[in-house]
């Protein structure tokens, strides 16, 4: 199969628009919509309704769709091991959601990787919590950055590094009894936090931002205001600066990130190469 076909289905996906697909491709409406024609005629379903353009995904093309992505991600990978050269001829593939991404710090880490295993190339996957277990256990990652381990046999996780999700408001000198009327912040930080937070009386409202972005939920907080928890690496300089405050006697969520890969990984010495590189030097904000 013409991997072009699958990346225009894809970018008519996102776009649902063959005119604004066309455009992001550098392609006429009309090569857009050959394309899509060939793929269908691929394989003897219509992908997308069409009508006056309202454009959306058929049943036939919401079951594609994951399979479109898996099979560009393989190529893409399969591409660049194959290109490889000699000075680099050993290439990981990291995977960490957006969340875990967005630690300060993270580039240094990857800096001090490439010093300790000079030959090493690496490829960088943003990949959501829920697909991490299936991305590691069919190979389209190496290993995977995360704060909930999956819980499955045959899989090696290894602590390398403690932090705190802290609970912060704008106002100083704030107790557990003054934020019952502060607009809560909401950042996702997935199911045992979710349990903890449900846990808190005082927090038992409608946040006025629900976010996957410790970034956003940070600016959200210093320009308007507000309560909610977001993780000590990323609040410590807001902290200390004074522009943020902890809330007083407020419960503290202990964390942890891991670095989880299959334990049959070939590529093994060189995952246990990158234990041997701390997580302790990367910085405590954003």
């Amino acid at each position: 199969m013409d991997t072009e076909l699958l990346r225009t289905f894809l970018e008519v996906t996102k776009t649902r628009h063959f005119g604004r697909a066309a455009d992001n491709l550098y392609l006429t409406q009309s090569a857009v919509s050959f394309r899509i024609r060939q793929l269908e005629s691929q394989l003897g379903n219509a992908l997308f309704s069409r009508q006056r353009g309202n454009v959306h995904l058929t049943a036939a093309g919401e079951r594609l769709q994951p399979y479109a992505e898996a099979i560009l991600q393989t190529w893409s990978r399969a591409r660049q091991d194959v290109a490889l050269s000699d000075s680099r001829n050993n290439q990981i593939t990291l995977g960490a959601s957006a969340l875990v991404w967005e630690f300060d710090g993270l580039s240094d880490w990857i800096s001090r990787i490439y010093g300790a295993i000079p030959e090493l190339a690496l490829r960088l996957e943003t990949v959501p919590r829920q697909a991490q277990a299936k991305q590691i256990l069919n190979k389209s990652v190496d290993v995977v950055i995360t704060s909930e381990p999956p819980k499955i046999d045959d899989l090696m996780v290894n602590k390398v590094r403690d932090y705190q999700l802290q609970l912060v408001c704008h106002q100083s000198d704030c107790g557990m009894s003054d934020i019952k009327d502060f607009p809560l912040i909401y950042l996702d930080w997935g199911t045992r936090f979710a349990v903890d937070h449900s846990r808190i009386n005082e927090l038992q409202k409608t946040p006025i931002l629900h976010t996957h972005s410790s970034k956003m939920a940070l600016e959200h907080l210093l320009n308007n205001g507000g309560v909610g928890y977001l993780p000590s690496p990323v609040i410590a300089h807001s902290v200390e600066s004074g522009e943020l405050h902890l809330v007083n006697n407020a419960p503290v969520m202990e964390q942890s990130l891991y670095l989880v890969w299959r334990d049959d990984n070939e590529k093994v010495e060189l995952l246990n190469g990158l234990l041997d590189v701390a997580f302790s030097e990367i910085s405590e904000r954003v």
